[in-house]
């Protein structure tokens, strides 16, 4: 490590040349390509995978995105001949638009079950000819200016569907110039240099605009999810200034010591730079874990993420020491460059707030952890209640017009409507046929069924579906337990004495599959990469008290996260006010990814807490004081790191994305409680409990494992610079936070 940030140093302005370079390539190549995101939530062997698999195959025509057109009359009915000459034209020029396969309207013998028993709302459905991810946006943007041209006084028209989404205003990059902001405010209060708190933004902007445009070409070669860009920038945003912050610091400190600066920039990578790397490796190894789930949905959002964490890493130890030779000195304020300049160099040690706080959780060790553990328990209690499903366009904003068709069509046709079930079989003979007639009236009658439509059978009559309309809302719990009774009860009936096999698909049935597969193989993920972990910290520390803290303590972060992830999304405390839409189920695919997110950035606050007080654990033998001395000297920069990394996630619920505003604010409270309430007391409160047992490891144990050095000590040159002022300070000096007991 020492030897990669001379090379940058003495080669600084190649090295930003080649991080240029590769930021504009990149981006050259994405914006040539283009992108190719898919949401593909389909699992293979899942029944409704089946089902839309045969569906593809018995009626090709039905392959493209559906999308419908809703109007609502406040006085006349949809049926009075303005409203019915002014929608027929405007349905006609949209079926003439580029990419409109076919628009089924409610003006003909086919369409009056499209038109609401009060005759005030009605709608048709337009048929692209490519599914959603396919469709270019100016064809969507083109269908909903020919529809919102029909609207005059009392008459409303609304779009809804997965193609018309993409349509609808997002937040731009509010969401990052906000959090960037924030950022450099702290990094420029905690530093007094406007130099140095440039130099971390920059070095997070070059390496996560590189990862960005790279995850853009990686939608090229596999599935990645649309929100998978924006996942990525915001982790890497966040732990992106936070590395180059714990680098930036330690540099401060090297000049402070006395160093030149290239000493100390040497010094800060081989030190914190080695740090940053192993946090970096312990947050890719938990967002690949992700593989092993084997869903190719979550292969390439974790594929995404590591990408944007090792290209963060890897600006942190190469970009940002060359960015620190060139701003030289000026990485101090002046007032510390006066004071260097005067008085010489100093030992640096923890005062003020940090020092008091230390000896304050060493005085109340059981007081403050148990204050701690009731914080955490009871912001974890509503995990208890999670539902996974996947919110709908009725979840989107009021403002939305997508929300505003979802309403319209709950209001005029009940809430089933936009989110039908599809029954699909294949059909062998006469007997088939009959069930099949038969099944139509054994559906109308079943429990939480609205309506059924009639079967319908592809041109060679082998393959057969029908469409059910619960009387539930997509994402309601009596609508997955529809689901469940058709295919545990009903349709098992019908198909004895026949050769069908009746498959359930539709959008509530796929996400109920999709949960299910997850929920099943989530103890695996979940224990391999907590397992990983613990091998990594049980290496670095030599103990086995640490790595089982540190996964108590991630686990406990996970769980008051998700409690306050329900109590937002699910239960809807604030997020119409935050502009988030109403309440609805959890994501399936959010524990998966934030079990491996939150695991690695709560790895990282870990590393930098314990790895100073190991340091100090091997140089006195004394738990107490390395304890103590840890926590004072890392507490503030720890706090730093946080404020930084909550700021930049709140600042993505700016983005309008439920999802994403999902993410923003689980992580945000994951490190919120990391950093104030497990890292900096529970912790050392635990570990001052502990005592001399943080650091037992069996002897046979100990003689196995390699030895490897997270955070080395110091470089040879600040020690010897110091050694006659720091004697010469010992005989004079009050004691201080390293020898006063709390």
């Amino acid at each position: 490590m020492a030897a990669l940030a001379r090379w940058c140093v003495r080669n600084r302005l190649f090295a930003v040349l080649l991080w240029l370079l590769a930021l504009v390539g990149t981006a050259t190549a994405a914006v040539a390509t283009g992108t190719a995101y898919s949401n593909d939530y389909d699992v293979p062997g899942t029944e409704s995978g089946r089902a839309t698999q045969l569906l593809t195959e018995g009626f090709p025509g039905l392959g493209g995105d559906s999308d419908t057109v809703v109007w609502h009359t406040t006085s006349a009915t949809v049926r009075a001949a303005d409203v019915e000459q002014t929608m027929t034209r405007a349905l006609e020029r949209i079926g003439d638009l580029p990419g409109v396969a076919s628009v089924a309207g409610p003006y003909d013998d086919q369409g009056a079950a499209q038109i609401s028993d009060d005759g005030h709302t009605a709608y048709a459905t337009v048929t692209f000819e490519d599914r959603a991810e396919d469709i270019d946006r100016g064809e969507a943007r083109a269908v909903v200016d020919v529809a919102k041209g029909a609207e005059s006084d009392g008459l409303e028209v609304e779009l809804g569907g997965s193609a018309i989404a993409l349509t609808e205003p997002s937040g731009g990059h509010l969401a990052e110039i906000v959090g960037v902001v924030v950022a450099a405010v702290v990094l420029f209060l905690a530093f007094g240099s406007l130099a140095a708190s440039i130099l971390p933004i920059a070095t997070a902007l070059v390496s996560v605009g590189t990862a960005y445009a790279g995850i853009s070409l990686l939608g090229h070669a596999m599935t990645v999810a649309d929100f998978a860009p924006m996942l990525g920038m915001l982790v890497g945003l966040g732990v992106g200034i936070d590395y180059a912050l714990f680098i930036v610091t330690r540099h401060r400190r090297g000049l402070k010591r006395g160093l030149t600066v290239t000493e100390a920039a040497t010094d800060a990578v081989a030190t914190t730079g080695r740090a940053v790397v192993f946090a970096g490796a312990t947050v890719c190894i938990a967002l690949l874990g992700m593989l092993i789930l084997r869903l190719n949905f979550l292969n390439g959002v974790a594929i995404a993420a590591s990408l944007t964490v090792v290209l963060t890493v890897a600006a942190s130890v190469t970009l940002l020491p060359a960015l620190l030779s060139f701003i030289g000195p000026r990485a101090l304020n002046r007032r510390e460059r006066r004071r260097l300049a005067e008085h010489g160099p100093q030992p640096e040690l923890p005062t003020g707030l940090a020092a008091r706080w230390s000896a304050f959780v060493e005085r109340h060790p059981k007081l403050l952890g148990t204050l701690a553990l009731v914080v955490i328990a009871v912001l974890a209690l509503p995990t208890f209640s999670l539902r996974l499903g996947t919110s709908d366009q009725g979840n989107d904003p009021q403002t939305a017009t997508t929300r505003q068709a979802y309403d319209l069509l709950a209001e005029g046709f009940g809430p089933g409507v936009n989110g039908p079930l599809t029954l699909v079989t294949h059909v062998d003979g006469a007997e088939d046929r009959l069930a099949l007639d038969n099944l139509d009236a054994t559906l109308r009658t079943t429990e939480g069924v609205a309506s059924v439509t009639p079967v319908t059978f592809d041109s060679a009559g082998h393959t057969a579906y029908l469409t059910v309309v619960p009387e539930s809302a997509p994402q309601d719990r009596h609508t997955s337990e529809l689901v469940d009774r058709l295919r545990e009860q009903v349709l098992p009936r019908a198909e004895t004495g026949t050769s069908l096999d009746i498959q359930v698909g539709g959008v509530t049935a796929g996400y109920d599959d999709f949960a299910e597969v997850i929920v099943g193989k989530l103890p695996l993920f979940v224990g391999v990469v907590i397992g990983l972990g613990c091998l990594l910290l049980l290496l670095a520390f030599r103990s086995v008290g640490i790595p089982l803290k540190a996964a108590a303590m991630n686990v406990a972060a996970v769980a008051a996260a998700f409690g306050v992830v329900v109590a937002i999304f699910q239960w809807g405390w604030g997020s119409e006010l935050l502009g988030l839409g109403r309440a609805g189920p959890i994501e399936p695919f959010l524990p998966v990814i934030m079990v491996s997110v939150l695991f690695g950035l709560s790895m990282d606050y870990q590393v930098f807490l314990v790895s100073r007080m190991y340091e100090e654990w091997l140089e006195t033998g004394d738990n107490r004081r390395a304890v103590r001395v840890g926590l004072a000297e890392t507490s503030r920069v720890i706090n730093s790191a946080a404020v930084i990394m909550i700021s930049v996630f709140l600042a993505f619920v700016l983005s309008g994305d439920r999802v994403i505003a999902m993410f923003g604010i689980a992580l945000a409270a994951a490190v919120a409680l990391d950093a104030f309430v497990l890292r900096t007391l529970l912790v050392p409160a635990l570990m001052h409990l502990l005592g001399g047992a943080n650091w037992w490891l069996p002897r046979w144990l100990d003689r196995r494992l390699p030895r490897i050095s997270i955070e080395p000590p110091e470089c040879r040159a600040a020690h010897e610079r110091l050694t006659e002022v720091v004697e010469a300070l010992e005989k004079e000096r009050a004691p201080d936070v390293r020898d006063i007991a709390g």
